[in-house]
């Protein structure tokens, strides 16, 4: 009896041992996720990208700007004339806060002991915004105003002011409605079809479409159409609740929305092909689905983590992750009000993606039929 268990056993592990997809599942998932949750999953911000509207230019407005330059939080990448320029410079999606210094501001300072500095942030994403809040502020606070060229001993300082864009009650929701959505499209256009396909292949049936008098293509589209469909429904589903539920604003174009989320709808069904042509069987379909779309939607596309706090070699993947690129077009539509003016380069590059996943999943399929 036990040498009959012990040969069980040995079996077992030499079957494990020898099933490629079992060890990638045993050893390789444990150490991507360990190396992307350590490397991706921080809550602070690094190198949030910063614009100045300076209507001083004085001594002491350079030598806060400086300070604000030598924070590691904080990247100045534009620079300001007036305030017409503030609105639009948000509705691009890189500037995450813009910083005002009021005019006069070393005269009011010596005048009245204080001068003004508002700080205006994107609420979109409430926790970046609470946390670049808190990092500006304390950039300030921390400025000793006895070392500036205009002290003569006297208590001066510089005041912030704070004023939050597009959310200013920092409801999370706002920020996870688009993000929830790309995850909704994934789950069910990249995974159910890859699994739907596989299961044709798994229980034989494959082969009956094979003799019929259906084409290729037609195929393809039979198998895709019900997924198509149904991720319209779940995208208006998710709007509408969000609207009437949980009083989310949505300030653009619902027809843009829209035409953004068939992109990413696409994209989805392409990649469940293409995932499913490599895929024997339903079970390897479903674990490359995960991979390969649930968890660089999770953790890549900017949904929970900020890409810009990724270490860079994380920013670069991130960049083939259809998600993110849809995430900056929904949010910009939904929260900002923002169109095809500002947001024409994302929607370039999630329109490129698609075609070639399209294209690939297309191949792919044909040759597994020949």
């Amino acid at each position: 009896m036990q040498h009959s268990f012990k040969g069980f056993v040995i079996k077992e592990f030499r079957h494990i041992l020898r099933d490629t997809r079992t060890l990638l599942i045993l050893f390789g998932l444990p150490i991507a996720l360990i190396l992307i949750f350590g490397y991706a999953v921080r809550n602070e911000v690094n190198n949030a990208e910063v614009a100045i509207l300076d209507q001083s230019r004085d001594e002491v407005t350079r030598e806060l700007i400086q300070k604000l330059e030598a924070s590691d939080e904080l990247t100045i990448t534009a620079y300001l004339n007036n305030q017409d320029e503030i609105d639009p410079v948000f509705q691009k999606g890189n500037i995450k806060q813009v910083i005002v210094f009021e005019h006069n501001f070393i005269r009011n300072m010596q005048r009245n002991g204080r001068a003004d500095v508002q700080i205006i942030t994107d609420a979109s994403e409430p926790n970046i915004a609470g946390l670049l809040q808190n990092y500006t502020r304390a950039i300030f606070q921390s400025w000793n105003p006895e070392d500036s060229v205009v002290s003569q001993g006297a208590a001066l300082g510089a005041q912030p002011t704070v004023r939050m864009l597009f959310n200013p009650q920092l409801k999370s929701v706002y920020y996870f409605v688009p993000g929830l959505i790309a995850v909704i499209l994934m789950l069910v256009s990249a995974l159910m079809t890859s699994i739907s396909i596989a299961r044709e292949k798994e229980t034989g049936t494959m082969e009956v479409l094979l003799v019929s008098p259906l084409k290729s293509y037609e195929i393809i589209i039979g198998k895709v159409i019900p997924y198509l469909v149904l991720s319209v429904v779940n995208v208006i589903t998710v709007v509408v609740l969000a609207v009437l539920v949980f009083e989310v604003p949505f300030r653009g174009s619902l027809l843009f929305f829209l035409f953004v989320s068939l992109l990413l709808i696409f994209s989805s069904l392409a990649l469940g092909v293409l995932i499913s042509t490599k895929a024997e069987d339903q079970r390897t379909a479903m674990m490359a689905s995960l991979m390969g779309t649930m968890l660089p939607t999770f953790l890549l596309s900017g949904f929970i983590f900020p890409v810009n706090s990724m270490p860079v070699v994380l920013q670069w993947i991130s960049h083939i992750v259809p998600a993110k690129w849809y995430l900056i077009t929904a949010r910009g539509a939904m929260l900002m009000g923002t169109g095809f003016t500002y947001l024409w380069f994302p929607i370039i590059i999630l329109t490129i993606m698609t075609v070639m996943l399209m294209m690939a999943g297309v191949k792919n399929f044909n040759d597994r039929l020949e």
